[in-house]
């Protein structure tokens, strides 16, 4: 869906949305598409790219704000389709920032010895929680999937090692009316929309997104001049553009599709990694550092070695 889609639905322009936030374009589900036939159709992507089948899989992590259901867990119904008839699947919720929980807690999960190998997916469809009405919301947000697998390895123990190398998270529940959806099983009873003051998110964007950056690099006693990549939170090309320059981290190493796929919520940072991965930018041994903030609020950064 081009923002030009959108010029006869609301109040509102191509130039008006790309000025204010990067966003070109976004992705909307077919009807008969869910979070989980999303979320499948990543996890499928990832199995081929590690030649690996669903019975290498010890668990999956799937971060959604979007469930098929209230219950169960979406990813077991994606653990079924995929024809796993093993191992465990639970979903992550934080919303913008439930991909880079989902990682961290998956790195947590094979560091204690309970998984091998871990799929890790971020699925959403933010389309069916959005006011069309709402030209300040409805415009930014779109639907995708994507998925990465983590596996255990012996390693140095230092910065040379692949996989997961150091995580901050963060949250802090005062600002949930900031961010939010405005219905609930235990509240409404309903599913409701989602509602947002953005400048209020915007203001507390930046700072909050530099502090887990700063304290991942201070685990890792790295700076910004050592990485090879940066992949953010796809929400607002300004808060990106704003944060990597607080950083002080090069232009170059940022990757933006922000422009072609909106704000896909917890999908946001794997659709942004495989984008790179794929057009060749990300190779292997390339240090990486993932970023996202969400509602709650909720934010974190995950390092990583390629």
């Amino acid at each position: 869906m081009k923002n030009a889609d959108l010029e006869g639905v609301i109040e509102t322009s191509d130039e008006w949305i790309a000025q204010r936030t990067g966003i070109r374009q976004r992705y909307i589900a077919a009807d008969h598409e869910t979070t989980a036939s999303l979320g499948e159709a990543a996890a499928r992507d990832a199995l081929a790219n590690a030649n690996l089948s669903p019975d290498d899989i010890d668990m999956i992590v799937l971060a959604t704000s979007t469930p098929n259901n209230t219950f169960p867990a979406t990813a077991v119904e994606i653990q079924n389709r995929l024809g796993m008839r093993h191992g465990f699947a639970f979903d992550m919720q934080a919303v913008c920032s439930g991909f880079v929980y989902a990682v961290t807690t998956a790195d947590l999960f094979i560091r204690g010895g309970q998984a091998r190998r871990v799929l890790v997916i971020g699925s959403e469809t933010f389309s069916r929680i959005l006011d069309w009405n709402d030209r300040t919301t409805c415009v930014l947000f779109g639907d995708g999937a994507g998925a990465i697998i983590l596996e255990a390895a012996e390693g140095a123990g230092d910065l040379t090692d692949r996989g997961v190398l150091a995580a901050s998270l963060r949250s802090d529940g005062a600002h949930k009316d900031k961010l939010f959806v405005d219905g609930g099983p235990s509240t409404t009873g309903t599913v409701g929309h989602l509602r947002m003051e953005g400048r209020e998110v915007f203001k507390h964007a930046v700072g909050m997104i530099t502090d887990v950056i700063e304290t991942t690099f201070g685990a890792a006693r790295i700076g910004p001049g050592d990485i090879d990549w940066f992949v953010p939170h796809q929400a607002n090309k300004r808060i990106i553009d704003a944060s990597a320059r607080k950083l002080g981290i090069d232009d170059a190493k940022v990757v933006i599709t922000v422009d072609r796929h909106g704000n896909t919520s917890a999908a946001s940072v794997p659709l942004a990694l495989a984008t790179a991965v794929s057009d060749g930018r990300i190779k292997q041994g390339d240090l990486v550092l993932l970023e996202a903030m969400g509602g709650g609020f909720t934010w974190g950064a995950v390092l990583l070695r390629w």
